[in-house]
């Protein structure tokens, strides 16, 4: 037995206490959320549930009575939402902002419960709380019927792999307890939901308010003969596909505490493994035993999906964070292409060709959207033509790494199919995904190796590889500079070529607009043409407002290190303005030009160029002799 519980002897207390510990172990868990439109009464039904299961303490209901007096929306009554809703912010708006986590057990199973916004603009936070729960409570206020934010959580739901749904229509106490209201909801929502794919669907009538059909069946609605919320939850099958899943083991830190021990330390995210078992190595393809599996608290012989361990291997099998270790038999997909469902957070548009950071469980790279194939209408799951995603929109994409990563179906395993986008400048969370397929490159489509190196021929021209991308405003004097600065590189025996923004509009960008969707394919073209320029070894000088900073930062991963070099013509918009060579800032004031840069569409400066030049008061002669003396100090020249 173990030691704590040896204590345990001759103390009824303590004997108490370590019976009920091994009675919540046998326990089994259910992970539910409660999901839906705004005011739908999600934060009063969990409140409701704890109440009702009697646990809240006398201190705690002392507080919420305190504080429903000065928050509550109930008048005399407890206010149950405000257990769940925390934050400041959301008792004063009335609305749950964050998702909250809370913990709960009955006699018959042990449950958490994540309580989600139902905002529009916190669909992200609803997608997190989703993406770890066995069922959803999809809540529908009587009186509202389906709204959008039903229909949108609930294709969610289905997409990060929830199979069971509770329907629970509140408030029914607001409509007279009517069936045919009940009923009315039930077969709109059934109906929607046929193409979602879930196992199971249960319509359940609710008054969270008032505890009606929530912990106990209500006399109010005697046409309604199935379980109460919490009877059903207590009896849902939890099914435990993680475990009968091939093994899947994310490294997520490498333990070398001295020169004797070398361990794995990650959570199992599907399958089981034990002490002698054979494992690979994902990315590598190596093969390894499992030498020994240690646990907070010694030895173990063996382990399975969501438990924390660490394993140790019997060789030094090369393998760090971002890798996984899997059953030899059942290998994951290790690609740099692949497909995906996108849900998109973000209130900048999700546009395909600009760079983001992609990042599992474990594993982080620069990543690309290179097709956006289609947009999901969640109302009726049709499939529209897009040429971007907006916030709280649903996509389909061609997604392709800077490096292959390693993953399956998020179908099969939620763990390693699922990621994140980061946007690489703010560092915001901007899109959730869910890996559908790999993608195969053309099998005839070889990368042709070339003989003399992009070194050999900068050598034979005497000068460094190197990209001069000149960012600014129209008419800010980029072209201008860039020009004086060709003519004195020319002069001195250089070899260089410009990009002009204007003129690759004239043939190889001709068929592009200005939406931002075209401006972002019209940076990717050029910072591509302007590798290979620099691949020749020559020095680019390329003339492009670039308004996007992420477009930018695409274009100098592109390129070698040291080889971008950005040059910021900071002119003031009033200066540009007055300038105006081409006579476009008049057109755009005046609303003939649409989508012009500094007038509708927003320039984002660079925060720290290599260079930056201040036109102001300033000779563009001068200008570029200064980029010129740059360029002898860096070594380019």
């Amino acid at each position: 037995m173990d030691g704590r519980l040896d204590s345990a002897v001759g103390d009824p207390a303590a004997a108490d206490i370590a019976a009920f510990l091994r009675e919540q172990e046998h326990k089994s868990l259910l992970r539910f959320l409660t999901c839906g439109s705004v005011d739908d009464g999600k934060s009063t039904l969990i409140g409701r549930l704890l109440y009702d299961t009697k646990l809240i303490f006398e201190d705690q209901l002392s507080a919420l009575a305190n504080d429903s007096r000065k928050h509550g929306t109930t008048g005399d009554d407890i206010d149950f939402a405000l257990l769940v809703d925390g934050l400041e912010a959301e008792r004063e708006q009335g609305i749950t902002i964050d998702v909250a986590y809370r913990f709960f057990a009955t006699k018959r199973r042990k449950f958490i419960v994540a309580d989600t916004p139902g905002h529009e603009q916190y669909t992200r936070n609803m997608a997190t709380g989703a993406s770890t729960a066995d069922l959803a409570v999809v809540l529908v206020d009587a009186r509202q019927g389906m709204l959008p934010q039903t229909r949108r959580h609930s294709f969610i739901a289905s997409l990060l792999g929830i199979r069971r749904i509770v329907l629970a229509v509140n408030k029914i106490d607001l409509v007279g307890f009517d069936r045919a209201v009940f009923d009315r909801i039930e077969t709109e929502y059934r109906s929607f939901a046929e193409a979602l794919g879930f196992a199971g669907i249960t319509a359940i009538p609710i008054s969270a308010r008032y505890g009606d059909n929530v912990t106990a069946r209500s006399d109010s609605m005697p046409w309604y003969q199935g379980p109460s919320l919490l009877e059903h939850l207590e009896t849902v099958p939890v099914e435990d596909f993680a475990a009968d899943q091939p093994f899947r083991f994310p490294v997520q830190y490498v333990n070398r505490p001295n020169l004797d021990f070398r361990g794995f330390c990650g959570t199992i995210a599907g399958g089981r493994i034990a002490v002698g078992d054979p494992v690979v190595v994902a990315k590598s393809g190596r093969a390894s035993t499992v030498k020994r599996i240690v646990v907070q608290d010694g030895l173990r012989t063996s382990a399975r999906e969501g438990e924390a361990v660490t394993i140790v291997l019997d060789d030094e099998t090369e393998l760090s964070r971002g890798n996984m270790l899997v059953a030899p038999d059942a290998r994951p997909e290790v690609a740099d292409q692949f497909a995906a469902h996108i849900v998109w957070f973000d209130d900048h548009a999700m546009i395909p060709g600009r760079s983001y950071l992609l990042r599992t469980e474990t594993d982080q790279t620069t990543a690309t959207v290179t097709e956006l194939k289609y947009r999901i209408d969640v109302n009726h799951h049709g499939h529209e033509a897009a040429k971007s995603l907006e916030m709280n929109e649903i996509g389909v994409c061609n997604i392709y790494t800077q490096e292959p990563i390693a993953f399956d179906a998020y179908k099969a395993n939620r763990a390693t199919g699922g990621f994140v986008l980061i946007d690489r400048v703010s560092n915001r969370t901007v899109g959730a995904g869910m890996i559908d397929f790999a993608l195969r490159r053309a099998s005839n489509v070889h990368w042709q190796a070339i003989e003399i190196s992009r070194r050999e021929r900068a050598e034979q021209k005497q000068q460094r590889p190197a990209v001069l991308w000149f960012t600014g405003l129209s008419g800010s004097g980029k072209s201008t500079i860039a020009n004086l600065l060709d003519k004195k590189l020319f002069a001195a025996g250089k070899h260089t070529y410009i990009i002009d923004g204007d003129n690759v509009r004239h043939g190889l960008n001709k068929d592009l607009g200005f939406t931002e969707e075209d401006r972002v394919e019209n940076v990717r073209r050029v910072a591509e043409v302007a590798r290979l320029m620099a691949d020749a070894g020559l020095v680019v000088l390329v003339c492009l407002i670039s308004p996007f900073r992420t477009d930018r930062r695409m274009a100098r991963d592109l390129m070698g290190d040291g080889e971008f070099i950005e040059v910021f013509v900071d002119t003031p918009f009033e200066e540009c303005a007055r300038r105006d060579p081409k006579g476009l800032y008049a057109k755009a004031l005046s609303g003939q030009i649409r989508n012009f840069t500094g007038v509708d569409s927003p320039y984002e400066a660079p925060e720290a160029p290599e260079i930056k030049l201040s036109t102001t008061g300033q000779r563009p002669e001068d200008l570029a002799e200064a980029i010129e003396t740059e360029l002898r100090w860096r070594g380019v020249i």
